[in-house]
């Protein structure tokens, strides 16, 4: 089944390592997701946390805004894979 795009990453914080996403589909802790930029696949992780305005959630929705907390550094405009 092929990867399909759960959003796109508006901001980061380096000093906390947190993508804030704006969501184009639902998304869940557990999920594996992989951030694109460029066309190329930067990494993949699962979804550890999600937060929204500081509060942690199990799962959002398309439209959401939300905090990921990522494994590595991800630039403003990288897209969001959910892997399947």
């Amino acid at each position: 089944m092929a990867d399909f795009k759960v959003g796109k990453v508006t901001h980061y914080y380096d000093k906390i390592q947190v993508a804030i996403v704006e969501l184009d589909s639902d998304l869940a802790v557990g999920d594996k997701i992989k951030f694109v930029r460029g066309g190329e696949d930067m990494f993949e992780q699962e979804v550890g946390s999600i937060q929204v305005e500081h509060n942690q959630i199990e799962s959002a929705k398309k439209g959401d805004v939300v905090g990921l907390k990522a494994n590595q550094e991800v630039k403003e405009g990288a897209e969001v894979y959910k892997v399947q």
